[in-house]
């Protein structure tokens, strides 16, 4: 998929569910229910064993039909390994420049993290395709994303830490260009049903506060 391509595909989906297990076959789990719940962006963190084997299966299980990432990705050499292991965009929770610069090289989507103006404005600037404001939920959720929204309104930031069903109008309404969710959506422990259920809830939230 075309660079241009994962970047529509993660705005117009506007959920990106972040996986964390602690093995493989439970993160396998997740990803079928969060498919099953309509959405087909996922994000596989670093801190999942053997991630790039993950990675890899997932892309050849479902191809063009799951839009599949890496997340806690922290320096170059990871982006490298995650890319060759099928990986379409690359997440983290710093800024990392270099890590930038190689996926701009590869013609990667990078989603850097970022908290004060000053770093978001660096990602963006840096070359960043989206900015993840991580951790969102504890320096003032939907409201410290507006208050960053207002003088930075052409930069796409994707809130993560802390997201939930209860804040998630909010975050879209206060300028998210999509919601990076993990344990609110991703419970490893939930039945698969109850994923899926919560999958389809998000998906509906930010389907109806984009279209009032």
């Amino acid at each position: 998929m075309h660079k241009t391509d994962v970047i529509k595909q993660i705005r117009e989906i506007g959920v990106i569910p972040v996986v964390r297990a602690t093995t493989a076959e439970e993160a396998m789990r997740a990803i079928d229910a969060i498919r099953e719940g309509g959405i087909s962006v996922i994000e596989i963190t670093m801190t999942v064993p053997n991630a790039f084997s993950l990675i890899e299966l997932v892309t050849g299980r479902f191809g063009s039909d799951a839009l599949v990432g890496a997340g806690t990705v922290l320096d170059v050499e990871t982006a490298k390994s995650c890319i060759a292991s099928g990986a379409q965009f690359i997440v983290s929770p710093a800024l990392n420049f270099d890590t930038i610069a190689y996926c701009r090289e590869q013609n990667v989507t990078v989603m850097p993290g970022a908290l004060t103006p000053t770093e978001v404005v660096q990602a963006w600037n840096a070359g960043a395709d989206f900015v993840k404001v991580f951790p969102a939920g504890a320096v003032g959720g939907p409201g410290y994303l507006k208050a960053l929204k207002a003088p930075l309104p052409h930069i796409d930031l994707v809130p993560t830490g802390g997201v939930s069903l209860e804040n998630a109008a909010d975050f879209i309404r206060a300028g998210a260009a999509a919601l990076g969710v993990g344990a609110d959506l991703v419970d490893i422990k939930a039945e698969s049903s109850l994923i899926t259920e919560r999958a389809k809830q998000f998906v509906e939230i930010v389907r109806q506060t984009r279209g009032s």
